[in-house]
């Protein structure tokens, strides 16, 4: 089921709006460079399996769902160790976290950084954790959220430089979103911790301003801009999206999505719309034009669509969004313009994906939950170059990142450098 409000077709293209004094071949943030799963790189591997194309394995000092981020030809991750490891739970006061850093060419743990919880956390967290969330870097600095424990700022040796609190909630689904970095704040979704979106002065960690009533979110907030030139910073909740003003936190518009369900996927955004994936039934997508100024649903709500996906995040290129179910081992091609399917396409052998699309060297990389990675032609007609798989016994979570022309996956246990 489709329904469209606006039959003009809109010629798209990908906006990446950078605020760290990064590289352009760095890996600042979830995502990678503007939160769009979009890398530069070229002459990335297609093909790998344990004995082919991988460089590098290095175990990991613990599990965790987040990606690793790359910086100057060094990866930084976090991890969570000593409790909810497997079936063997063990004991809530041995749980600790670890920020880690690994060189990019060797697979060399360069240092690693271990931080003891606020406790009690969640009893069980299922499917993903203690250390879902990704850090960022502004390229001097490293900033790490970890739930109600806070969210933390590191120099790039790992000495800890303040740390606060934005919340001391917690949830079964644990905490998942990633900080992103705007002018001189560090924006995290609190949703779970406090129900509120905070800005925090990346210099003192003091908070800048804080905006309330954000329930059941789990996705990364975006920067976007509008067609007139006005940054916004969008993100997405249990039946709205919602528009701020980055600078001040003032709300400027919101959209119903119809969806009834929480949202996790992250937004994407194209020529001032932004894509929003959720849900497990019923309307399950939408886009929403940019701009507006109170309710929009009615003017700025573009389509919705019944085909989604309720943890993995898609991409935009040329005018297509492209994302995985997570559920159905299903992978889906639909005109931005419209919400279009172009094609709906099962994977045999895919299972779970929470893992987010990755767009690179004119290819789509899916990775599922057991370590199969699906390598697509990055086109509106279905085409499946590759499926690689890695003997790893553990899960695989986390998204897929480029680093310096080499693919770094990342399972609970391992982080695999793929490359040529």
């Amino acid at each position: 089921m489709l329904r469209s409000r606006f039959g003009t077709v809109i010629s798209l293209c990908v906006i990446v709006f950078l605020v760290q004094t990064v590289d352009a071949s760095d890996w600042p943030q979830f995502r990678g460079p503007g939160g769009s799963g979009i890398s530069e790189a070229k002459n990335l591997p297609v093909t790998w399996s344990e004995t082919e194309n991988v460089a590098w394995k290095t175990a990991m000092p613990g599990y965790g769902a987040s990606s690793p981020i790359a910086l100057d030809g060094k990866l930084y991750v976090t991890c969570y160790s000593g409790y909810g490891m497997g079936r063997n739970q063990g004991r809530m006061e041995d749980l600790t976290f670890h920020v880690v850093c690994v060189d990019s060419q060797t697979g060399k743990i360069l240092w690693g950084k271990k931080i003891k919880p606020i406790l009690p956390e969640s009893k069980k967290v299922r499917d993903h954790g203690y250390a879902a969330q990704t850090p960022v870097t502004d390229g001097e600095h490293l900033y790490v959220f970890l739930g109600k424990t806070g969210v933390f700022k590191f120099d790039l040796n790992g000495n800890q430089i303040w740390q606060t609190s934005v919340g001391t909630k917690v949830h079964g689904w644990g905490s998942g979103t990633s900080p992103i970095l705007y002018k001189d704040l560090l924006i995290v979704n609190a949703s779970v911790e406090s129900q509120t979106l905070v800005a925090l002065d990346r210099a003192t960690g003091k908070v800048k301003w804080r905006a309330g009533d954000i329930k059941e979110s789990w996705n990364t907030p975006l920067i976007t801009t509008t067609q007139n030139g006005r940054r916004e910073l969008v993100l997405a909740m249990k039946g709205k999206v919602l528009g701020f003003e980055p600078d001040a936190g003032r709300l400027l518009w919101s959209s119903d999505t119809d969806i009834r369900w929480y949202m996790t996927p992250s937004l994407v955004a194209a020529r001032g719309v932004v894509y929003a994936l959720g849900g497990r039934s019923g309307t399950a997508a939408l886009a929403v034009r940019t701009g507006g100024s109170g309710d929009v649903t009615a003017t700025h709500r573009l389509w919705t669509s019944t085909k989604g996906s309720n943890v993995s995040s898609p991409v935009i290129l040329n005018g297509y969004l492209y994302w995985m179910h997570e559920q159905r081992g299903i992978a889906f091609c639909a005109r931005a313009a419209t919400g279009e399917i172009v094609y709906e396409q099962r994977l045999p052998g895919a299972r779970q994906v929470y893992a987010s699309a990755l767009l690179a060297d004119g290819r789509l990389y899916y990775l599922d939950r057991t370590g199969k990675t699906f390598v697509l032609a990055a086109k509106p007609k279905f085409e499946q170059l590759a499926c690689n798989t890695l003997d790893d016994r553990s899960t695989f979570n986390a998204s897929p990142i480029v680093c310096d022309g080499a693919l770094i996956l990342r399972s609970d246990e391992n982080m695999y450098c793929i490359k040529k």
